[in-house]
């Protein structure tokens, strides 16, 4: 059954922003491929994100998560458990597109759509770090009567950076000249955005069960 789901994977037609691409796209209905899968290199529209904790960090999408670890004094059991409260989440995006990994100077280029509402995993945790709270004497006394104590705060970035690769799967449409767009299919079918290019994406589909859900979300929609 998974060899007859990844020969279905292997019919999905690849391409790359290029002129064969724009070639294709000029003779189909409608400039118009209602499938296929597109791989390129992230490249923003305009000015990138800037990482918030890595220097000369750029990205397209980024996450920022906070949380705080707190812990609370169980007095039957006589014992600290802990729990998270007031998790903080940060999120922001700028417009990008995919550009040919073999083009020093781009000439065509695939503008990303709706890229969030998008399935599949694009983020790459940039940064992570527990900061632990410290405490002093009047902190433990305070502590004690109230049984609740500060543990930790998380810190966690994450970010689709600049100069990665993209693959992604869904409907395009060729806009003007050289530019195309993807875009979440009109006829049903899954809008997928994987951080990796085709090559490492097959593999790793190949060689580890463990990615065997996304496979299906995949070609589940191929028919």
């Amino acid at each position: 059954e998974k060899k007859e789901e990844l020969n279905k994977l292997k019919q999905i037609p690849v391409f790359r922003p290029d002129q064969h691409l724009v070639k294709v796209l000029n003779s189909a209905p409608h400039k118009r491929l209602n499938y296929v899968a597109v791989e390129g290199i992230i490249q923003a529209d305009g000015e990138p994100l800037v990482s918030r904790y890595v220097p000369r960090c750029f990205g397209v999408i980024q996450k920022i998560t906070t949380e705080e670890h707190w812990k609370h004094f169980n007095f039957a059991t006589r014992t600290w458990n802990s729990r998270r409260v007031n998790n903080k989440e940060t999120n922001n995006s700028v417009s990008f597109s995919l550009v040919s990994p073999e083009s020093y100077v781009p000439d065509v280029y695939v503008k990303v759509q709706t890229p969030l509402e998008a399935s599949g995993s694009i983020l790459e945790r940039v940064y992570s770090k527990v900061r632990r709270a410290e405490e002093g004497v009047a902190d433990l006394v305070l502590q004690t009567l109230s049984g609740e104590k500060p543990d930790a705060v998380v810190e966690n970035e994450e970010m689709l950076r600049v100069g990665s690769s993209l693959i992604g799967f869904g409907e395009v449409v060729l806009e003007e000249g050289q530019v195309a767009k993807l875009q979440a299919p009109k006829n049903g079918r899954q809008y997928i955005l994987v951080s990796s290019d085709y090559r490492s994406f097959m593999h790793r589909h190949e060689a580890s069960a463990s990615m065997w859900k996304m496979l299906t979300a995949v070609t589940g929609i191929t028919g």
